[in-house]
């Protein structure tokens, strides 16, 4: 048997056993699984998108909600000498394998450190460090409106000026919890949705529909303005200024 097959059937034998860790643990807790089978290639590569077309150059980067590491895994190769990539998933099983996968990887052999694996929620992430990226895997709309509020804020309080967030959105989320969920669900759901419309009209800086994944996805990549926006004109200040 030569080398490629070998390595062929360890990748499809890797991605099995991910595939069932994944439907496991959505079964397990759904509100923080979010789906029932880890990021395709396709997805992985366009959620990594900001990373590649920055590249050589270093760059501080931070991924949450990593799961089982789909899109760690095409992150790594691109993290070069003098970048930083932080990794967070708050469950401890994901957690594990992430470092399993952290201190394995050839690319990294020799500078683990260049790659950090923290086992939190990302708005408790207690760091100074401010990233170019960060991509976020995690299942927003399975979670309550002032959560995300709250998410996103502190994706945005990360944010170097000019930095960018990716995320992603499953295709048909919304049809299919309409469907089968109670109506408080299903506006919760809703007041999710608007959120996060909010932050696409301000920030968004680009879109693209990923058919190729189970099940297809939204891709979103919004940045945080360089400058901060100039504070509104209220009656008051216009009055003030006459004087």
């Amino acid at each position: 048997m030569d080398d490629w097959t070998t390595s062929h059937d360890r990748v499809l034998a890797q991605r099995h056993a991910e595939g069932w860790m994944f439907l496991i643990e959505a079964a397990r807790d759904m509100r923080t699984t979010g789906a029932v089978a880890p990021s395709g290639r396709a997805l992985a590569r366009a959620a990594t998108d900001p990373v590649r077309r920055q590249a050589p150059r270093p760059l501080t980067v931070l991924e949450a909600g990593a799961g089982t590491g789909a899109v760690t895994r095409a992150l790594v190769p691109l993290i070069t000498p003098g970048s930083r990539l932080d990794v967070v998933d708050a469950n401890p099983r994901f957690a594990d394998r992430l470092r399993h996968l952290v201190h394995t990887h050839p690319h990294l052999a020799g500078k683990p450190e260049q790659v950090r694996v923290h086992q939190q929620y990302v708005e408790e992430l207690d760091t100074d460090c401010r990233y170019d990226v960060i991509i976020s895997g995690l299942p927003l709309t399975n979670f309550t409106p002032g959560q995300v509020e709250t998410i996103m804020e502190r994706y945005m309080e990360l944010l170097h000026p000019g930095g960018t967030l990716t995320y992603f959105a499953y295709l048909g989320t919304r049809r299919a919890r309409t469907l089968v969920s109670s109506r408080r669900a299903a506006r919760r759901h809703q007041a999710v949705d608007d959120v996060m419309t909010g932050y696409q009209r301000r920030y968004a800086t680009g879109c693209r529909t990923v058919w190729a994944n189970l099940p297809p996805a939204k891709v979103w990549q919004l940045q945080r303005p360089a400058q901060p926006a100039p504070a509104p004109r209220t009656s008051r200040t216009l009055l003030g200024a006459g004087r």
